[in-house]
């Protein structure tokens, strides 16, 4: 047995362990953190089949950078675990019965005998030369062109649902526009009135009733 395949056979088994612990994990970083071993572990097996560029894009955009926004977004949120879990064993049927489904596709899927797994051989050294980027590219944007401009305008169109649902009109909005402030004078602001001064006469006592009282004391 050669070193790439026993390497296969690691990443792999990692794979699995990963993603099941992600899964049933009952913390939430805990499960980020197994989900980051998931994508690191992926990303050397792409390294193994020679598409250098897709593993690493793997760790620099999903490891480096959107699970460590949903690590931070998750521990700032104090997330309360049990309300989280209170409804686990309610959906576990469903949960089950899709994932049963999804396996049983990929079974369907790898001992078609079209694919012919068995005769795939390993890959052969590709030349110094050879670009990951450049073959990417060409299979982007001329085999696969359709997929990948539907996948883009489906990235637009919820960029723009996001922002129209942040932006949308409220009854009572609790954000100012500035450009209205600029416009308020002081008219606007405040109403003067004119009111007649009250004084107030202080009571003072007379020389005859202080004395009249302390001679009654």
């Amino acid at each position: 047995m050669n070193l790439p395949l026993i390497l296969f056979y690691v990443f792999a088994a990692v794979i699995l362990l990963g993603a099941i612990n992600t899964v049933i994990a009952k913390n939430p970083v805990h499960a980020v953190l197994f989900l980051v071993l998931t994508f690191c572990a992926s990303a050397m097996m792409w390294i193994l089949m020679q598409a250098e560029f897709l593993g690493i894009v793997l760790v620099v955009v999903y490891v480096g950078a959107v699970m460590v926004l949903f690590l931070f977004v998750i521990m700032m949120l104090n997330i309360d675990i049990e309300q989280m879990r209170a409804g686990f064993w309610r959906h576990a049927p469903i949960a089950a019965l899709v994932g049963i489904l999804t396996a049983a596709l990929l079974i369907v899927i790898l001992v078609n005998p079209q694919l012919d797994l068995a005769h795939l051989g390993t890959d052969k050294p590709l030349p110094a030369d050879y670009s990951n980027v450049r073959d990417l590219g060409m299979q982007i944007y001329t085999t696969y062109l359709l997929p990948f401009e539907l996948a883009a305008i489906l990235l637009v169109l919820g960029m723009v649902a996001a922002i129209a649902l942040v932006h949308r009109q409220t009854p009572n909005p609790r954000r100012t526009n500035p450009a209205e402030q600029v416009k308020v004078q002081a008219k606007d602001r405040f109403r003067m009135v004119k009111m007649q001064p009250e004084v107030a006469t202080p009571i003072t006592e007379t020389r005859e009733e202080a004395t009249a009282g302390e001679e009654k004391a």
